[in-house]
C-alpha cells in the first residue's frame, strides 16, 4: 500500500452499517444493469462495492473471487451470493443470488415468446438473420480470449488441440472430456507443477480505497465460522431442494417427460461450467439439439444473441432453451403453449442455479476460516485448456449452420459470411463491445430483409 493510500484511507470514516432492505435495492439494482458478461458483472461489483460504497476491502473481494473461480456454475453470480451472505447471512446470499438472476428470467421469457410466435414475420426474422453470424464472430473471440489466457505451454495446447479433435471427430461426450482434462491436471499438476500453474487467477492485491465495513481485520461474525453441524444441514437442504421437485416431475410426468428430463439434464450441465458458460454450451446443444431435439440449430445460435443482450449470467441461455423446448413440445396443450414454455423456462433456470447456492452458502465459512489467496489447481488449469478446443468447436457448428444453411450440399451464403467478418473486425481490431455488435448486426440484417426482395428483382442476387 503507498502512502497516498494509507492517508485516503486513515482520513476517511468507515461506512455505517448496511441494513438488509438498503442491500435488496441495491441486488435489485445489479441485476438490470449486469451486462457484458462476468468480467463486466464482477467489474461492476467491485466497483460500486468496493470502491464507492466500500461494504467490503479489495482483499476480502478477491477472496471471495478466488473462492467462487474455483466452482463449477457463474462465478460472478456465485460472488453475489457470497457477498449477500457475508453481510446479511443466509436470507442475504439467497436474495442476492436470486435477484442477480429474476430479471434475466422475466425478460428471457418474454423475449423467447416474441422469438417462436413472431419469429417468421420479415422484421425479426431479418434482425436474426444478422445477428447468427455475428454470434459466430463472438464464440470465435471467446475461444481466443480464453485461449490466450489458459494456453501457456505446448503442453496446453496440445491438451486444447486433443480436445477439439475428441469432439469433433469422435463425438466424445462433453463430461467425457472434462474428467479426462481433471485426471490429466491431476496427475500432472503433481509430475510438473510449473507446467500446469494457471496465469489467469486473480491474486494479491494492495489497493485500498478507505476502511470497509467488513475490513481485512473485522472481526468474524458468528455466522461465518464453520461448524460441521451447519454444513451437514446446508447439504440436506439442497439435496431436498433438488430432490422434492425432481420426485415430483417424476411421480407425475414420468421420467421420459420432457420436464422431467430437462431437470436431470440442467442439473448435470450446472456442475460442468467450469471455465465459464461458453465452456458448457457445446454440452447444452448436445443434449437440447441433438439428443431430446428440444429445438434447433438455428435456434441454439438465436438464443446465445438473446442471452448476450440481457443482463444476467450469460447461461441463461438455458432459460430461452426451456422456453423453445417446452413451447414446441406443447407439454400443456396446443392451448397452453406459452404456459408451458415459461413454466419449462423456469424450471430449467432453478436446477441450473441451484448448486450455485449450495456451494457459497455450504463452503463459505470454510473459506472464511483463512485469508490466505487460493490458487487455481492443476485440474482446473487442464479443464480451463480442454474448453478452449471445445468452445472452437461450437464457434465452427455455429459457422456451419450460418454459412451454409441447407447444409454443404445447399448454397454458401456470401452475405451472412460478410456480416462475421465485419463483426470480427470490430471485436478483435477496433475492441467493440459484444451489444454493440450484436444490435448493429441485427440492423444490417433487418436492412436486408427489406432489400434482399429488391435486390433479388434486379438481378444482383440469384
Amino acid at each position: 500500500m503507498t502512502q497516498s493510500e494509507r492517508s485516503t484511507k486513515h482520513s476517511l470514516a468507515r461506512p455505517d452499517p448496511v441494513g438488509f432492505w438498503q442491500a435488496f435495492s441495491f441486488w435489485l439494482k445489479l441485476g438490470f444493469i449486469s451486462f457484458g458478461g462476468p468480467a463486466g458483472q464482477i467489474a461492476i461489483m467491485h466497483q460500486e462495492l468496493v470502491e464507492r460504497r466500500r461494504w467490503l476491502s479489495e482483499h476480502r473481494f478477491l477472496h471471495a473471487l478466488n473462492y467462487c473461480m474455483l466452482l463449477p456454475g457463474p462465478e460472478a453470480q456465485q460472488l453475489a451470493i457470497y457477498i449477500g451472505w457475508l453481510m446479511h447471512r443466509t436470507w442475504g446470499g439467497i436474495v442476492a443470488g436470486a435477484l442477480f438472476v429474476l430479471p434475466s428470467l422475466l425478460i428471457l421469457i418474454a423475449l423467447s415468446w416474441v422469438y417462436v410466435a413472431f419469429g417468421d414475420v420479415t422484421w425479426v426474422a431479418g434482425v436474426f438473420y444478422g445477428i447468427k453470424p455475428a454470434v459466430t464472430a463472438i464464440v470465435l473471440q471467446a475461444a481466443h480470449r480464453i485461449g490466450s489466457r489458459a494456453l501457456k505451454n505446448n503442453l496446453l495446447w496440445a491438451l486444447a488441440g486433443l480436445s477439439f479433435l475428441a469432439i469433433f471427430m469422435l463425438h466424445v461426450p462433453f463430461p467425457a472430456i472434462v474428467a479426462t482434462a481433471a485426471l490429466i491436471g491431476f496427475f500432472g499438476g503433481r509430475i510438473a507443477p510449473d507446467t500446469f500453474k494457471t496465469g489467469g487467477g486473480h491474486g494479491k492485491s494492495d489497493k485500498s480505497y478507505g476502511p470497509a465495513l467488513i475490513d481485512d481485520d473485522t472481526p468474524r461474525t458468528e455466522h461465518t465460522r464453520f461448524r460441521w453441524p451447519r454444513l451437514i444441514l446446508i447439504a440436506g437442504v439442497g439435496i431436498i431442494l433438488w430432490a422434492v421437485p425432481m420426485a415430483v416431475l417424476t411421480v407425475q410426468f414420468g421420467w421420459n417427460h420432457a420436464l422431467t428430463q430437462m431437470g436431470w439434464f440442467f442439473t448435470k450441465a450446472a456442475l460442468l461450467t467450469f471455465g465459464g458458460a461458453y465452456a458448457v454450451l457445446p454440452y447444452v446443444y448436445q443434449g437440447a439439439v441433438e439428443h431430446y431435439h428440444w429445438l434447433l440449430p438455428q435456434q441454439m445460435i438465436d438464443g446465445l444473441a438473446l442471452g448476450e443482450t440481457t443482463p444476467g449470467p450469460l447461461i441463461m441461455v438455458v432459460t430461452f432453451v426451456g422456453f423453445v423446448g417446452g413451447w414446441s413440445q406443447t407439454l400443456f396443450g396446443p392451448e397452453c403453449t406459452f404456459w408451458a414454455g415459461a413454466v419449462a423456462a423456469t424450471l430449467v433456470t432453478y436446477f441450473t442455479f441451484l448448486p450455485s447456492f449450495i456451494f457459497i452458502l455450504a463452503g463459505g465459512p470454510l473459506i472464511e476460516s483463512t485469508h490466505g489467496n487460493l490458487k487455481f489447481t492443476g485440474p482446473l488449469t487442464a479443464i480451463t485448456a480442454a474448453v478452449v478446443g471445445v468452445i472452437l468447436n461450437l464457434a465452427l457448428f455455429f459457422g456451419w449452420h450460418v454459412f451454409w444453411p441447407q447444409g454443404f450440399s445447399g448454397q454458401f451464403d456470401a452475405i451472412a459470411t460478410l456480416v462475421c467478418l465485419f463483426a470480427l473486425l470490430a471485436l478483435f481490431r477496433y475492441k467493440i463491445g459484444v451489444i454493440s455488435v450484436i444490435t448493429t448486426s441485427g440492423g444490417l440484417g433487418l436492412l436486408l430483409a427489406f432489400v434482399k426482395p429488391w435486390l433479388i428483382q434486379q438481378g444482383f442476387i440469384i
